[in-house]
C-alpha cells in the first residue's frame, strides 16, 4: 500500500510539473503581413527557421510563413494535387508518403512520393509506393532514417479503411511490410516520442455506409520498435475526433482540434496524453475549432493553421495562431 500510495503521490507532482510549463499559455490568433491560401486537408511544417503550408484540395501554392516577421509568402505548386496526407521532416526537404487526389468521396492513393525542398523552392517526384500498400489520410514518422506508413483508407471518405504498417528505407526504395495496427483508422496523424509510434484519434470512414462521422477511433496504439509489438493504451481519447492535428513535445503527445458527429462545429479541443503516465489532460481550447489543419512546434510555442470550422468542407479558415504564453 505504501508503495501505491508513493507511485500516486509521485504521479501527481510530475503531471503538476507538467502543467506549470503551460498554465500561463493560451492560443493568440497572430496579425500577419500578408496571408495563406485557406486550404482544408492539408499539412504544416517546420524546416529552419520558417513553416511551409503544403497541398489540400486543388492545386495550391506552397505558402511559406517566416514566425519572426509574421509574414506570408507563396512557393511552388506540387505537380499534382495532394491531399490528406501527413507531411515529415527529412534532410531539410519535406516528404509526402501516403497522399491521396481527386474529389470527394472518392479521393485516390497517388502512386508516388512527393517531395518539396524549401532550399530551391521544387517539387520532385520519387519512389513508387507498392501497388498493394496505397492508401491515404494515414499517419507517417521518421525514425532512425527510415519512414513508417502506418493505417488510412483505399477509397477516399467510401470505403476500405485499413490496418497496413509499412517501412520505406529513402536509401534504397526498399518497402517492408510490418505487422498491423490495432485497429484501422483514417484521418489521423501519428506521433514518435523515443522508441515508440503512437496512434490517437481518426475514424473509420464509410460513406458507403452511410456512417459519417460516428466511426472515430478512441483507443491509443503504440508501436514500439525494439520489441517490433504493437499494444493499447488503457487510456481513452477522452473528446472523440478525427480530422486533428498531434504534436509531440518532450513525453507529451498534443491532440489539437478536430471533427466529431457530436457538433456541427469543429472542436476547438486541446488534449494532451503523457506516455510516462498514460494519462490524459486537459489544456486552453483554440480560438478558432478547426479540422483538416496543420501544426508546428517551434521555439516552445505551437502554431496552428488552414483547416476548415464546421464539420465538412465550409467554412475555410484564414487564421493562424499559436499557443505561448
Amino acid at each position: 500500500m505504501k508503495r501505491t500510495a508513493l507511485f500516486i503521490l509521485l504521479v501527481c507532482l510530475f503531471m503538476d510539473a507538467s502543467y506549470a510549463q503551460f498554465e500561463k499559455y493560451s492560443w493568440k490568433i497572430i496579425e500577419t503581413t500578408g496571408n495563406y491560401i485557406p486550404r482544408e486537408e492539408c499539412d504544416f511544417v517546420a524546416v529552419k527557421d520558417k513553416f511551409y503550408l503544403l497541398g489540400g484540395r486543388g492545386i495550391t501554392d506552397v505558402n511559406i510563413f517566416d514566425p519572426k516577421a509574421n509574414t506570408w509568402t507563396n512557393g511552388a505548386k506540387p505537380p499534382i494535387e495532394l491531399n490528406h496526407f501527413q507531411a515529415v521532416v527529412y534532410k531539410d526537404e519535406v516528404y509526402l508518403l501516403g497522399a491521396m487526389t481527386g474529389r470527394y468521396p472518392h479521393e485516390q492513393p497517388v502512386a508516388n512520393i512527393y517531395i518539396y525542398t524549401p532550399k530551391t523552392d521544387t517539387w520532385r517526384t520519387g519512389d513508387e509506393i507498392p501497388a498493394d500498400r496505397r492508401r491515404g489520410s494515414g499517419g507517417v514518422v521518421v525514425y532512425k532514417d527510415k519512414f513508417y506508413m502506418v493505417t488510412g483508407i483505399l477509397d477516399g471518405h467510401w470505403t476500405g479503411n485499413v490496418t497496413w504498417f509499412d517501412e520505406y528505407d529513402p536509401k534504397t526504395g526498399k518497402w517492408t511490410k510490418l505487422a498491423d495496427a490495432p485497429a484501422a483508422r483514417d484521418h489521423v496523424r501519428a506521433g514518435l516520442i523515443e522508441n515508440k509510434l503512437y496512434l490517437i484519434g481518426g475514424q473509420q470512414s464509410n460513406t458507403m455506409e452511410k456512417k459519417g462521422l460516428t466511426g472515430v477511433v478512441a483507443s491509443v496504439d503504440v508501436f514500439d520498435f525494439k520489441t517490433g509489438k504493437w499494444s493499447t493504451e488503457t487510456a481513452k481519447l477522452p473528446t472523440l475526433r478525427a480530422g486533428n492535428t498531434t504534436l509531440a513535445i518532450k513525453n507529451d503527445l498534443f491532440i489539437i482540434a478536430g471533427e466529431s458527429a457530436a457538433q456541427r462545429k469543429s472542436h476547438n479541443e486541446v488534449e494532451v496524453y503523457n506516455v510516462k503516465t498514460g494519462v490524459f489532460r486537459t489544456m486552453p481550447p483554440l480560438v478558432e475549432g478547426r479540422h483538416a489543419a496543420g501544426a508546428v512546434v517551434y521555439k516552445n510555442k505551437i502554431y496552428t493553421v488552414a483547416g476548415v470550422g464546421n464539420s465538412g468542407g465550409s467554412p475555410l479558415l484564414k487564421s493562424i495562431e499559436f499557443f505561448s504564453e
